[in-house]
């Protein structure tokens, strides 16, 4: 039947509205997600980020003219196991008193009822995979088999990657023990520490060539490199061209060259498989680098300074971030929650994600002003900070403050907390909201696992009698202190 000339008219004008409507979150297609986290990858090491660095990331560096790459990005801490936390949960580790880091046989710190990334992208339909250091704790069924170095073969846990949204998890607990690997829950092989991380970089290519481009996925690739041991492959020994020139190691540049290769395998993956146009890829640091500080920041892994924690961090996703571009803007690994939740068109869960704020704006280069309020920041000596704008207000452990501006004084060299008495007060009524509240974003109070004191040693919260506490809120003062001082031996953290 031929319609009438004015009806065709009205066909075609709607049809065009149609057309120039925004699309549901459900008929665009959900994204894969990839999170790379480099252990202990400085902020001045990639020729990316400090042009006059000897050591070499050509993968990362050719990443970041594809994506956008973030001048002011920072974990939620200064060591492994506390930034990991938050990454995962949206929630500064402070807020369960973790500033130390686990052993092998540590009790897991996110309890199974805690929403994570994985959980909450599993909810969408994602599949869900974690290769390589876990360092959030375990429990052992046996209770301490083996020894902190070796665990033995067979031997089972639980409360690990799969009881937190991962479908799927290859790794070790952490750099002492990386000899002892753990498929899903128990223990399938001991191999040299020279193997492990060839061994992690292949699992995941085999993990990605096993992927369908219908079914989204996201992969946490907790890498151990350049942390030690430092162990580069016969492959890459001698052929990195690299120089360390803070402490002169030999087998240090190779060794992060070799991680940047793995890197590397991951896009070649995502391309043979003719997945990259629709995978949004994270690449960042839990922290500073060890024992080396770069100029301009302040001091290394650690510290409270900008050197403990401001990392590099950058993104590529096809057809939504500008290639080649730089975001000055305060961000936090915390943050990877709430942008997962509004990618993929849900909520972050009530109760969770206290701290996760959405880049979503930010990568899309809409965000005018930072997304972030302000920004907590912790050393692994129990040190607080607040950022907010240009300013930094440190809440030293033995009741010290220091105020430091630096959008002129990156290097934190001058405290300027005497001649700006109101921003000190503002910021630090600020930071004791964000305490009373529970969280540093929108939405009902909550419950710290600790009661956190501004400038002195924290104190554990009494809560109720019978409330159910994390394995993180129920650990001594000994313990937490034990935790703190093995943060500072290199081997564990």
């Amino acid at each position: 039947m031929r319609l009438p000339l004015p009806s065709r008219w009205m066909l075609l004008v709607a049809l065009l509205l149609m057309a120039q409507a925004p699309l549901s979150a459900a008929e665009l297609s959900k994204p894969n997600i990839i999170f790379v986290l480099f252990d202990d990858l400085g902020y001045g090491q990639p020729p990316s980020y400090n042009p006059k660095s000897a050591l070499r990331t050509p993968n990362l560096d050719q990443f970041a003219t594809q994506g956008m790459r973030f001048t002011d990005a920072h974990t939620a801490a200064a060591v492994c196991t506390p930034t990991r936390y938050g990454l995962l949960t949206g929630r500064y580790p402070s807020r369960i008193g973790q500033f130390g880091v686990l052993t092998t046989f540590s009790k897991p710190i996110i309890p199974p009822g805690r929403p994570t990334v994985a959980s909450l992208l599993k909810s969408q339909g994602y599949a869900t995979a974690c290769i390589g250091k876990w360092h959030l704790g375990m429990e052992w069924v046996d209770g301490k088999p083996g020894s902190e170095k070796e665990v033995p073969m067979g031997a089972r846990m639980t409360g690990g990657p799969n009881a937190l949204g991962f479908d799927y998890f290859y790794g070790f607990t952490h750099a002492r023990n990386i000899g002892t690997i753990i498929e899903q829950d128990h223990v399938v092989a001991h191999v040299a520490p020279v193997e492990n991380q060839p061994l992690m970089a292949k699992k995941v290519v085999e993990w990605l060539d096993q992927r369908k481009a219908a079914e989204p996925f996201f992969l946490y690739f907790p890498v151990g490199i350049p942390h030690e041991p430092i162990v580069p492959s016969e492959e890459f020994i001698g052929k990195s061209g690299a120089k360390d020139l803070v402490k002169n190691d030999p087998k240090y540049g190779d060794w992060l060259f070799e991680g940047d290769a793995f890197l590397g395998r991951i896009l070649e993956a995502l391309e043979r498989n003719h997945l990259a146009e629709n995978t949004l890829i994270i690449v960042a640091s839990d922290n500073g680098a060890e024992h080396r500080a770069y100029e301009p920041l302040r001091e290394s892994k650690r510290s409270i300074y900008e050197g403990g924690h401001r990392v590099p961090f950058i993104v590529r996703w096809p057809g939504k971030v500008k290639p080649g571009s730089v975001n000055d803007h305060t961000v936090c690994l915390n943050d990877l929650m709430a942008t997962a939740a509004e990618i993929t068109g849900t909520k972050v869960p009530a109760g969770a994600g206290e701290d996760s704020v959405s880049l979503v704006q930010e990568l899309l280069g809409t965000a005018k002003d930072g997304v972030r309020e302000a920004t907590i920041h912790q050393s692994a000596a129990g040190d607080l900070a607040l950022r907010q704008g240009p300013w930094k207000l440190i809440f030293h452990k033995d009741g010290r403050r220091e105020l430091f501006n630096l959008q002129i004084d990156l290097s934190e060299t001058t405290d300027v907390g005497a001649a700006n008495p109101e921003i000190v007060r503002a910021m630090t009524a600020l930071m004791q909201r964000y305490i009373n509240d529970g969280r540093s974003t929108v939405g009902a109070a909550q419950k710290n696992d600790f009661t956190l004191s501004i400038g002195a040693r924290e104190t554990k919260d009494k809560g109720k009698k019978n409330e159910p506490k994390s394995a993180a809120a129920m650990k001594s003062t000994a313990e937490r202190a034990h935790e703190m001082a093995l943060a500072a031996d290199a081997s564990f953290d």
